[in-house]
């Protein structure tokens, strides 16, 4: 069996292809069991964010399972497997494992070291669980990820200054309402900062649509940045609301609104900046949206859409009197300020590695443990079948002298597994430590015992 990742993220294929790739909360554990449910597939885990569609499995036989996905993907996107094949990337057992770790760690991410994908790594392990798509492979898997994205964040810097897409989001725009204001936009990506977008987004404006994850991190990033007032709009109005009592917590000069979806347009006259967010099937902003608040504007309207799918028409970057930056910006963007950041990714690139090798060690301890189990079991049944075929012949002997044999028997068996059960364990994961193991089981005629996940497997 092999762990096998098949996706496509914003390297791969282009914005129009991700948002037909991406993921419906409410779909998900429909999906996670339709994949399941394949004859070649044994696991699965189904990763989906702003910027990315990656399916994990753990699959009996690799081209087969592939195949699958593929047909997964097309009725995903409603298009024939060769109008985006080309645009998967596909890895397999040591490939696919160091490139969960990477995605884990953020090296794999629009913003390097972000902390938002680690926590959406956690929710997609978390809800295959709930649904037992992912058992004792992936579940073993996972969990290391987590603890590679936690370590390179608290022992290298990659996670400082920008570090999600909600912060790179709100700095561009600072960035754009500095250049149309004609402040000065910050010097460099590493010193854009909340604090650093104060030049663009201080008196601003500012709307978010949306009140999740990406709703709250921009509503704090806006907070920080010194926006006027703030409006939050969500199809709950409740929702909204619940945002904005959370908001209200911090700078008290801040003037809060909440709104619900039914008023967008109304709440678009006057804004100076609009961050959309939602997880929308379609587009929620459009041309005729949009054109009502241009009226009697003297500056342009930016529009931030890092919502996948899109939330906002393309059509609306059309107009007169719009600044639309969607996803592929704010990936440019962040681009920009990598080389800065190089001597974090290598760092990280170091801990991905000596975490690979853990997990390589741990992973092939556990391929041996079943063998070695089975063999000490079985030797334990021959032990206690000849004591008591000897049992007759043991009556006359004190308790003292029964315990002699007892030890005695025990003590031979061990010393003589003990040779067998090294070299086992030190083979284990190679081609050499899968013949050993197959040999062993057919000269003793083991089974591997039926050993339930552990606590480690498990839980997070």
């Amino acid at each position: 069996m092999s762990v096998v990742v098949v996706g496509a993220n914003h390297r791969t294929a282009p914005l129009d292809l991700l948002e037909r790739m991406a993921v419906d909360a409410e779909r998900l554990p429909k999906l996670l069991h339709a994949l399941d449910a394949g004859p070649d597939i044994s696991e699965v885990v189904l990763l989906t964010t702003c910027n990315r569609t990656e399916v994990y499995v753990v699959a009996e036989r690799f081209h087969a399972a592939y195949g699958e996905i593929r047909d997964f993907f097309s009725d995903l996107t409603f298009l024939p497997p060769e109008q985006f094949a080309d645009r998967l990337y596909v890895h397999y057992d040591d490939h696919a494992i160091r490139h969960l770790f990477e995605v884990s760690a953020g090296l794999d991410s629009a913003v390097p070291g972000e902390h938002e994908i680690l926590g959406q790594v956690r929710g997609a392990w978390d809800l295959a669980r709930e649904e037992r798509t992912a058992r004792r492979g992936l579940n073993l898997l996972f969990r290391h990820a987590l603890e590679v994205g936690k370590r390179s964040r608290t022992e290298t810097s990659i996670s400082r200054h920008v570090t999600s897409v909600s912060q790179a989001g709100v700095i561009l725009a600072g960035e754009r309402l500095a250049e149309i204001r004609g402040s000065s936009p910050p010097a460099t990506t590493d010193e854009c900062t909340a604090a650093g977008a104060r030049a663009g987004l201080a008196g601003a404006r500012a709307v978010v649509v949306g009140a999740g994850a990406m709703g709250r991190g921009i509503g704090a990033f806006l907070s920080d940045a010194g926006v006027e007032e703030l409006v939050v709009v969500n199809r709950s109005a409740d929702r909204a609301a619940e945002l904005v009592a959370r908001l209200a917590g911090g700078r008290g000069d801040l003037r809060l609104r909440s709104r619900g979806i039914e008023d967008i347009a109304e709440v678009l006259v006057g804004a100076d900046v609009v961050f959309t967010t939602t997880a929308a099937p379609a587009t929620l902003v459009g041309p005729e949206l949009v054109r009502p608040a241009l009226e009697g504007r003297t500056s342009p309207l930016v529009v931030v859409d890092i919502a996948m799918p899109r939330d906002v028409d393309p059509a609306v970057g059309a107009l007169d009197g719009v600044e639309l930056l969607d996803m592929d910006a704010v990936a440019a963007f962040t681009d920009a300020g990598i080389a800065r950041r190089r001597r974090e990714v290598v760092a990280v690139r170091e801990i991905v590695e000596e975490e690979l090798r853990r997990f390589a060690a741990v992973t092939n301890s556990r391929q041996a443990a079943p063998v070695i189990t089975s063999l000490r079991e079985r030797a334990e049944q021959i032990r206690q079948l000849e004591l008591e075929r000897s049992g007759a012949r043991l009556t006359e002997l004190t308790d003292a002298q029964r315990d002699a044999v007892e030890a005695m028997t025990r003590g031979l068996v061990a010393k003589l597994l003990h040779e067998p059960t090294v070299r086992l364990r030190d083979a284990a994961g190679s081609s050499r430590g899968d013949r050993l193991a197959a040999s062993i089981r057919d000269l003793f005629d083991l089974t591997e015992p039926d050993v339930a996940p552990s606590a480690v497997d498990v839980d997070g």
